[in-house]
């Protein structure tokens, strides 16, 4: 018989993990390490189900047993070349007939076999308790072009805990933020990929995370995490305009122009019509910096919009001339401050006066 595991002793086990759902069920969300493993196609589950509701439980069962029967064999094949240890992890949905029906067939192969509790399902009740889990978080702010990206990387090599949520949601938070990236995951993955991390931080140590909206691009930050990052201690990197067209330059120069102007449009709205078609005319001539500049002041005005409704403490560090690594040492400096003047008194309540 499998060993039927709770979530945290789910993920801890060894062996290849199989998610026997159906293609579309595993691109909507999955754990992060699955291998999509699916028992039936998404016609095949569609078909189950329709005559689950139209002929019965009997019936339904009949009919997957029919579809999957030829596949048997392949899926021991396929499931020896995976995991060639024969030590496999297998869940569903909701732990029902789909990861049972896998485990015996490949306990019956020879492997040993863990599943989980209540499947997928189980697992995503664990996700939202495991990001409620308060932690101390600083989080690093500064107007677009400051680097915060890169400087969160310089924390993180100096061995300070790290979260990135623009790496995670493949976004870098504004209008351009998805070009030159791989496409972004749905919102329900990119929780399941935030409480890989979120859980393996230690919570008697500060966390940094870039200050971010509600939205990552498309994926939403999860409100349990959202409402401890706007209640946090805002460090805010300071450089020139200057500094941060230039690193703007360096991050976008190579882009697609057609692609910039693209996302340029996207800010009409915003921008306003004059100051939209002046920064895609600029784009056009190669002009990126003065391009830049015009787009810049609009997200300086959100930016500082923002910053004024949270009601915390807020910290500047200026980067002017300093390298990622020497900022991330300036950082680390003033956090000791921000523990000793705030002893990271988060609360739900600053979150919800400054956020409703």
């Amino acid at each position: 018989m499998p060993d039927v595991l709770a979530t945290p002793k789910f993920l801890a086990a060894p062996g290849v993990l199989l998610d026997v759902r159906s293609p579309a069920e595993y691109a909507q969300g999955h754990l992060p390490a699955a291998v999509s493993f699916p028992l039936f196609s998404n016609d095949e589950r569609s078909q189950v189900g329709t005559c689950y509701k139209q002929e019965g439980h009997d019936r339904a069962v009949e009919l997957g047993l029919a579809i999957a029967g030829p596949k048997l064999a392949q899926f021991v094949v396929d499931a020896k070349a995976l995991a060639p240890d024969r030590t496999l992890r297998i869940h569903c949905w909701r732990g029902g007939m789909r990861s049972g029906s896998m485990a015996w067939l490949m306990e019956t192969a020879g492997f040993r076999v863990s599943l989980l509790d209540h499947g997928y399902k189980g697992f995503r009740q664990w996700v939202r308790s495991a990001l409620a889990v308060p932690k101390p978080i600083l989080t690093l702010g500064g107007m677009t072009g400051t680097g915060k990206t890169s400087i969160l990387h310089a924390l993180a090599a100096q061995g300070e805990q790290v979260l990135d949520l623009e790496q995670l949601a493949n976004h870098r938070g504004s209008s351009y933020g998805n070009l030159g990236l791989p496409p972004q995951p749905t919102t329900e993955q990119f929780e399941n990929l935030i409480v890989e991390q979120w859980a393996a931080l230690e919570v008697d140590r500060p966390v940094w995370i870039e200050a971010e909206s509600r939205m990552v691009g498309c994926c939403r930050v999860p409100d349990e995490l959202f409402l401890q990052m706007v209640a946090a201690p805002v460090l805010q990197i300071e450089r020139s305009r200057s500094e941060r067209v230039a690193l703007l330059i360096d991050v976008y120069g190579s882009v697609d122009r057609e692609h910039l102007i693209t996302a340029t449009e996207r800010l009409r709205k915003r921008l306003g019509g004059d100051r939209t078609q002046q920064a895609i005319q600029w784009i056009q001539q190669g002009n990126l910096a003065t391009a830049i500049e015009v787009v810049l002041n609009y997200y300086d005005k959100t930016y500082l919009y923002d910053l004024q409704r949270r009601q915390v403490p807020i910290y500047s560090v200026s980067a002017a001339g300093l390298s990622d690594s020497e900022t991330a040492q300036q950082l680390i400096q003033t956090a000791h401050q921000v523990v000793v003047e705030t002893g990271f008194q988060q609360t739900e309540k600053a979150a919800i006066v400054a956020y409703g």
